[in-house]
C-alpha cells in the first residue's frame, strides 16, 4: 500500500454529504466487485464517531499500488459522481505514515430471523432470545455508517466502519469488495 487517491466531496446545496458519500461508496463497491480487487483498502481521514456525531466525512482516501488504482481509475466508476468530487492523481504515501485496520464492524440488532435462528442454536425459547436481543438492539451504536447496496446479494443494510488504533507498522492481508479488512492495515497520515 505505497500509494493512494484522496477523493473529497464538494460542498453541495441540494444534497446532504452522508447521502453523496453514500452513492460515492456504493460505486466504488461495484467497482471493487466487477475488477474482483481484494488488494484496495479504504479510509476516511475525516470521519467521526458518536452518538451524536457519527459520520464519514467528506473525504474518502482509496489505498493500493499504483498500478492497481491507475486501473480502477480508468474504470471509470465515478460517472456520476464528477460533479460532486474533486479527485487527485495517484500520489505516494508519506514516509512517516502510521498504519491503521479500517474494518467492517457487525451489530446484532435484533431482527426477528436471528432471535429466530439464536433461540433454534442455544434451546432456548424464542421469546427468550428476543429477549436477550431486545438488551442488545438498546445499545448506543456510536460508529459511522453508510447505506449500501451488496453487488453480490441485492441486499440493502447498513455498513457500519471502524478506524482502529494507528499503529507503528503495517500488517498485510487482503481487503473485501467495500475495501476493508478485518486485520490488513492501510497508511494513515
Amino acid at each position: 500500500m505505497d500509494h493512494y487517491i484522496d477523493i473529497r466531496l464538494r460542498p453541495d446545496p441540494d444534497f446532504a454529504p452522508a447521502m453523496l458519500m453514500g452513492a460515492l461508496y456504493n460505486k466504488l463497491h461495484r467497482a471493487l466487485f466487477d475488477l474482483q480487487a481484494e488488494d484496495v483498502g479504504v479510509s476516511f481521514p475525516d470521519h467521526k464517531h458518536g452518538v451524536r456525531a457519527r459520520t464519514l466525512g467528506n473525504h474518502l482516501r482509496l489505498h493500493g499500488t499504483q498500478a492497481r488504482l491507475q486501473q480502477l481509475m480508468s474504470a471509470n466508476w465515478l460517472i456520476g459522481m464528477r460533479d460532486h468530487t474533486q479527485v487527485s492523481d495517484v500520489l505516494t504515501v508519506p514516509a512517516s505514515a502510521k498504519h491503521i485496520n479500517v474494518a467492517r464492524k457487525q451489530f446484532n440488532t435484533g431482527s426477528p430471523s436471528r432471535a429466530k435462528r439464536y433461540a433454534k442454536r442455544h434451546d432456548i425459547s424464542e421469546d427468550e432470545a428476543r429477549q436477550i436481543y431486545a438488551k442488545l438492539a438498546e445499545q448506543r451504536i456510536e460508529l459511522p455508517f453508510v447505506q449500501i447496496n451488496s453487488r453480490s446479494t441485492q441486499q440493502r443494510f447498513s455498513l457500519f466502519i471502524e478506524h482502529g488504533k494507528p499503529a507503528a507498522s503495517a500488517t498485510e492481508g487482503t481487503f473485501s469488495h467495500y475495501g476493508l479488512s478485518p486485520n490488513a492495515t492501510v497508511p494513515w497520515f
